[in-house]
């Protein structure tokens, strides 16, 4: 039999096969609908005779009996077995699968019988749930009016009598009796509301008296009102007609009154400031200029109300007024804490401006403000500058308002609140450092505090009532350093503005001083920075000693002559000149050279940093850096030539010898002639 006999064979087969289990599908189909219309009640009824666990044990015997009879039918199948037996199998499967769905349809109807069980004992529970809770509320209702019942007190009760000993003393007999009242607490209590009630009698009788009394005050005060009301428009008449005298005398009588009444509502601190700066003006200093400035209506709405409205930083609190409030509109996190910032940070609206008038035409402008919550004082700083100050490039922030004041007494720097327990205050309502608000609210420098005669301790308790000695004690030191660091700083700006062209300019007060003639040049003048200071090697060692601060001011020179060049790392402090610059200094002549390995560029560094009193008086020592800077350029002459004279190289020299000097080297450690004496004009050791 050839192969496509073989397929053909095996297709007509196949189509018996799908068309006889059609059949026998057809025929179950039909004998499971009778039986579902006929078996359904009966199903459900038994349901409740048959155990789950052996529906169970039929379910896996079925499904093991109709994979056993898959597998032998595949079996009888690759045996080419006969039509009838596979037949037989296949009628044993649908018998198997019959009963599988009806082990199905049971299952079904035991699950919807165990839910309605379910819903049954739930709404029982349910039930006895809520009877549970009424006796509850019935209970705690009854404990409600046993508490009421027991916590009764009758109005006698509350009324404070006097003591059974004065009750005896002063009572009469007739209210008090004795007799019968001390062996019986009923009666002695009624007889000593009896006598309450007859002393509150007389007093009732006083009182009413007194009132008479009152209103007859009261009335003689209000006409004496009225006749003061009637003579103040005269007086003011009277005012107004002396006016032109007032300005031909200079004596503004008026305008110093409408100061002073509108000082009353200033909060004290302000009040001592106006006060000692507006004395120490008329007594010092006709050039201040002391004014009140700000709003007058909103003071004195604060101080007729007697306190500041405060936040109150309590979280929990803060979202109950929130939930009683529901009308209103909720806010936000970031809502919450910007009023708290607001509150915390609120200055009085009232503030004290100072004028501080230079000679030179140069002004410094200084606003103080209260902060009511902080109660500190805070500085906001502007200046103006007369028309022949001189711009530079590297100094441009020395009279910046953030700086310009920096360390005006030692270590007031002004970041930080004067006042410890603002720290805590801040933190309470959820705020960040003092530090980050001082754009906003001014700087809180502690000589500010010492003007308003406030007074804080290291040991956290402060002086929070301003004192008029403090702010005396400090008035005129501080007065005077202002001007000064005014002065110094346009000093430094103009000395810095020369040398970023090169030029040094010595103040003739010290040009005996230095040689007449200096070869060496600066050729550059630059700001610089604290972490371009720190990177170098060679200021290692000021930095570990930490003589040199992040907040210090930094500069860089360059020094040329020749070939040679040196840059030095110029540090000034903000207390300047006061405290001298430092220089550090590096040398580019063949090869790199500093004091790390260089004994006389530490030596030329000595020089300059440590014998500047030299170049210092009393009376003009703002000109300190120009001085140190002509100090080196001289050390560095020397330098060089001492350097060049002492080589052995051949050909013409690079460095000629402009100085005179006896010796080039002296001692063991073979130090130059650095130091200068004017009078014989030549150049020594130390």
């Amino acid at each position: 039999m050839s192969k496509e006999e073989k397929t053909e064979k095996r297709k007509r087969s196949l189509k018996k096969e799908t068309a006889e289990l059609k059949r026998i599908k057809q025929e179950s189909a039909s004998k499971e609908a009778k039986l579902n219309s006929s078996l359904f009640y009966a199903e459900e009824a038994e349901v409740d005779t048959r155990s789950p666990e052996k529906d169970v044990e039929i379910f896996k015997s079925t499904c093991s009996d109709i994979r056993e009879t898959m597998l032998d039918i595949k079996a009888r199948k690759d045996k080419k077995a006969s039509h009838d037996e596979l037949e037989a199998k296949r009628v044993s499967v649908l018998l198997d699968f019959m009963t599988l769905k009806k082990l199905n349809r049971l299952a079904h109807v035991r699950c919807k019988k165990v839910r309605e069980q379910t819903n049954d004992a739930k709404q029982r529970i349910d039930h006895y749930h809520l009877q549970l809770q009424n006796l509850l509320y019935e209970i705690m209702h009854l404990e409600k009016e046993i508490t009421k019942c027991l916590e009764f007190k009758s109005k006698d009760e509350e009324i404070e009598l006097v003591t059974l000993d004065d009750f005896y003393k002063t009572a009469p007999a007739d209210i008090s009796r004795p007799d019968s009242t001390q062996a019986d607490p009923h009666l002695q209590r009624l007889a000593r509301l009896d006598w309450e009630l007859e002393q509150r009698k007389q007093l009732a009788k006083k009182l009413k008296d007194s009132k008479q009394s009152k209103e007859g005050l009261a009335q003689e005060i209000k006409n004496k009102q009225e006749y003061l009301e009637n003579l103040h428009p005269k007086l003011k008449t009277v005012l107004e007609a002396t006016k032109p005298v007032q300005e031909y005398l200079d004596m503004p009588f008026d305008q110093i009154r409408e100061e002073q009444e509108t000082a009353r509502h200033l909060p004290a601190a302000l009040y001592v400031l106006y006060m000692q700066t507006s004395a120490y003006r008329q007594a010092c200093d006709k050039d201040l200029q002391v004014s009140i400035i700000g709003e007058l209506d909103e003071a004195k709405a604060i101080k007729s109300s007697g306190k500041v409205v405060e936040e109150d930083s309590d979280s929990d609190q803060e979202e109950q007024e929130h939930a009683k409030k529901s009308k209103r509109r909720r806010k936000t996190v970031d809502g919450r804490v910007q009023e708290r910032k607001q509150k915390a940070l609120k200055k009085h609206p009232l503030a004290v401006k100072l004028d501080i008038n230079c000679k030179d035409g140069n002004s410094l402008h200084l606003t103080f403000n209260f902060l009511m919550t902080l109660e500190i004082i805070t500085v906001n700083i502007s200046l103006t500058l007369a028309d022949s100050n001189t711009s530079s490039v590297s100094g441009s922030d020395l009279l910046a308002p953030e700086s310009v004041l920096t360390d005006l007494y030692p270590g007031d720097h002004g970041k930080t609140s004067p006042n410890p327990a603002n720290k805590y205050e801040l933190k309470k309502l959820g705020l960040k450092d003092f530090t980050s608000y001082i754009t906003e609210v001014g700087w809180p420098y502690l000589w500010a505090q010492w003007l308003g005669g406030l007074q804080f301790l290291e040991n956290n308790a402060s002086s929070n009532t301003p004192e008029e000695d403090v702010s005396f004690a400090h008035m005129q030191q501080t007065i005077r350093r202002l001007k000064q660091r005014v002065r110094s700083r346009l000093c430094l700006m103009k000395q810095t503005a020369a040398f970023e062209t090169g030029n040094v300019v010595v103040d003739p007060e010290y040009q005996a001083l230095f040689p007449s003639k200096v070869v060496s040049r600066l050729s550059t003048w630059k700001r610089s920075t604290y972490e371009d200071f720190s990177a170098l090697p060679h200021t290692e060692a000021l930095l570990t000693d930490e003589i040199v601060e992040e907040s210090d001011i930094f500069f860089t020179a360059v020094i040329e002559r020749g070939s040679a060049k040196m840059t030095a790392q110029v540090v000034m402090t903000h207390d300047y000149p006061k405290v001298a610059p430092i220089f550090v200094v590096s040398v580019l002549w063949q090869h790199e050279r500093t004091a790390l390995n260089d004994k006389h560029v530490k030596e030329m560094e000595e020089e300059v940093n440590v014998h500047h009193e030299e170049l210092m008086k009393t009376k003009s020592c703002d000109t300190i850096l120009s001085n140190q800077v002509q100090r080196l350029l001289m050390c560095f002459d020397i330098y060089l030539e001492t350097e060049a004279a002492g080589s052995e190289e051949e050909g013409p020299m690079e460095i000629s010898k402009e100085k005179i000097y006896n010796r080039m080297l002296r001692g063991p450690s073979r130090s130059k002639p650095y130091r200068y004496c004017p009078d014989i004009g030549i150049f020594t050791h130390r």
